[in-house]
């Protein structure tokens, strides 16, 4: 296991001097989702993800994996992709079966949805961590621990109705633990290395200002947009001098289009001290060199446009004022 994880830290970490503020764990898990319609009635939904990228769909007709990237495959064989669907395919055909059963019983109320998400961690200096979880309708319910099933704090008499059940699954509950604890490091381990090239590109962000609507009399909400950024850790501040300032507001980090992603954080703060304010821009890609940005230099467009028609109506004015002059004389 000690080697797969010098392993993994050469695939993440190229060169080995990335900033520790940019390695973070990484897993991969796939999830099951079914939704319960009625007594007769279910669906199922399936993906698998790498953190945040999802890598694989499913067919729930056929059993098919769907391969969302060139990589996707990792570095299994097709007789070994081939095992994994058909192990997958049963296990949404039973395991929805449980919970049908058991609805009175577990006083579960329709329609509900039910998730399960199993996969693997890769910790910096520590061993690969399996893990498997079941929600019912977004709550955790139960999770899988040592070959045991340990009900959620939160799950109440529900959630220890449900482990106990399925900790008489003992020929199941091997089959999970090889899954997780080794199958899966295995299959990560081939698809960081496959998609490698795409997983570790570099883009820039662009970053810049702009006024949002007023907070207040007096006051200025200034917003720092930084886009089109990967990967997607990175640090965002408002700043006066060296000094961070406390009462910055971070929104969610955005996916787009492209694959990149899109911040967008401010500062409420009151017109007079916006002096020797600047947003500070700092990501994996920029090789050290933060982007710094002054609200001072910031112009916003009404202003922009003001300062270049004035001269311009003036100019006008003046040259119709010299024409008549011309005329008269």
């Amino acid at each position: 296991m000690l080697l797969l994880q010098l392993v993994l830290l050469t695939v993440l970490v190229p060169g080995g001097d990335s900033d520790d503020d940019f390695q973070e764990p990484i897993s991969f898990r796939v999830v099951l989702t079914t939704s319960f319609y009625n007594r007769s009635g279910m669906q199922n939904q399936g993906s698998a993800w790498l953190d945040e990228l999802q890598t694989h769909g499913w067919d729930s007709k056929t059993g098919a994996f769907i391969y969302l990237r060139p990589w996707s495959r990792g570095n299994f064989s097709n007789k070994e992709l081939v095992e994994q669907e058909k192990t997958f395919h049963t296990f949404s055909i039973r395991f929805p079966l449980i919970f049908q059963d058991h609805v009175s019983q577990w006083q579960l109320e329709y329609p509900f949805q039910v998730q399960m998400a199993g996969g693997c961690d890769s910790h910096f200096g520590e061993a690969s961590v399996g893990f498997m979880k079941i929600a019912y309708r977004g709550l955790d319910l139960v999770e899988f621990q040592s070959m045991s099933w340990w009900p959620s704090p939160k799950g109440g008499r529900r959630a220890q109705q449900v482990g106990k059940l399925f900790n008489q699954y003992h020929v199941v509950n091997l089959r999970i633990q090889a899954h997780i604890n080794d199958l899966c490091p295995r299959f990560l381990l081939g698809l960081l290395d496959a998609g490698k090239k795409d997983l570790q590109r570099q883009v820039r962000p662009e970053a810049w200002l702009s006024s949002g609507p007023s907070p207040g009399p007096g006051r200025l909400l200034l917003v720092c947009h930084v886009s089109g950024f990967y990967p997607k850790p990175v640090w965002v501040m408002w700043m006066r001098g060296e000094q961070e300032q406390p009462g910055t507001q971070q929104g969610d980090i955005l996916p787009q289009a492209d694959g990149t992603w899109y911040l967008q954080v401010s500062l409420d703060v009151e017109a007079k001290e916006v002096a020797g304010l600047s947003c500070r821009v700092r990501h994996s890609s920029l090789g050290g060199q933060d982007v710094v940005l002054y609200w001072e230099q910031h112009r916003p467009v009404g202003w922009v446009v003001l300062a270049v028609m004035v001269p311009l109506v003036l100019l006008a004015g003046l040259a119709f004022w010299l024409w008549k002059r011309w005329k008269t004389h």
